[in-house]
């Protein structure tokens, strides 16, 4: 029989990647997704609707409908997201999640997707490993860590068989506009005008960090073999998914820059904070504190599941340029 696995949030960046990865693998695939279409890449995923964030909706009945073998959790929101929004979605659906895998008539495997954010600030020259203590600074760091919680208190409680992977900054092709890189990438692919031969000027806050940063795919293989391997092996785990080095984020938009062949003028200023309802609001550069430096160690994940990245960074950064640049209608085909 062919293992059926329901990725949830299957249509955004991450999940896109999943789905094709895991019918690559000849699993039958279920993509999960608030609006029910949009990217699923091959007419053959079959497509379900479902508000991931509305604790009204029953996930253990979604779970009972499709009966997978596994479910990959990729939902959650990260970009122009209220904070009441990220503990819903990014928390309290993964703990719901969590306990509806747990109960369900027929045994499931949960792969949930956490982030390299939980960790907190990183210390420079060193890597971090799944055993370091945790201490996020952003409100995005702190529900996908209450995330993690959740899923491993329940495998701890329950048996369930759950797996989380803690992935790093993620590139490659459909990078979401909000990120930094799809900014970037957004501008330099975006058409010059008519007679104008001045460099486009790009301006950004300053690029002092150094992060980890891991192709989409390299992420969606990771997931493959967590999904796949004995149960008893990766069960309660955290596994780190990144390339191992931190890279300075000034290279890589620069890289950015040579790859797209336009000419243009890097300009680098102090962000100014917001005013919030009480007064100023918060600095953006103590929203990025977290990853002035940021390695992570990945051997974890060539012990537990034979893993390690495959594609170098300027193929993921060549192959996010060509996806911005294709027409929406082939995107959507590809």
């Amino acid at each position: 029989m062919t293992p059926t696995v329901m990725v949830l949030g299957g249509t955004g960046f991450m999940g896109t990647h999943l789905c094709a990865a895991f019918r690559a693998a000849g699993h039958r695939v279920v993509c999960v997704s608030r609006g029910g279409s949009g990217h699923p890449g091959d007419s053959a995923t079959v497509r379900l609707r479902h508000d991931l964030g509305v604790p009204g909706q029953d996930v253990a009945a979604l779970l009972a409908e499709v009966a997978p073998q596994v479910v990959v959790n990729a939902a959650g929101v990260v970009w122009q997201a209220d904070e009441d929004r990220m503990w819903s979605l990014n928390a309290r659906f993964a703990e719901r999640l969590a306990r509806a895998a747990a109960a369900a008539a027929h045994p499931v495997r949960l792969v949930q997707l956490g982030s390299s954010h939980e960790y907190g600030p990183g210390e420079p020259g060193t890597s971090t490993g799944e055993d370091a203590a945790c201490a996020p600074v952003s409100v995005y760091g702190r529900t996908k860590l209450a995330a993690t919680g959740a899923v491993l208190e329940t495998v701890r409680e329950t048996g369930l068989a759950a797996v989380v992977l803690r992935v790093a900054n993620a590139t490659g092709p459909g990078v979401p506009p909000g990120s930094l890189l799809g900014t970037v990438a957004q501008r330099l692919t975006a058409p010059a005008p008519a007679h104008d031969d001045e460099p486009t000027e790009l301006r950004l806050a300053p690029l002092r960090a150094r992060r980890d940063f891991v192709d989409v795919r390299d992420v969606a293989a990771a997931a493959v073999l967590a999904a796949t391997a004995p149960a008893h092996e990766v069960t309660g785990h955290v596994i780190n998914i990144a390339r191992g080095e931190a890279v300075a984020v000034r290279r890589v938009v620069e890289r950015l820059i040579a790859l797209a062949d336009r000419p243009v003028r890097l300009t680098e200023y102090e962000p100014v904070p917001a005013p919030g309802p009480t007064g100023p609001g918060p600095d953006a550069r103590v929203l990025r504190a977290d990853l002035e430096w940021q390695q992570l160690d990945i051997s974890r994940a060539r012990r537990l599941l034979g893993w390690r990245p495959a594609v170098d960074l300027d193929t993921s950064l060549a192959d996010l340029l060509t996806a911005v640049r294709l027409p929406e209608q082939e995107r959507t085909r590809t």
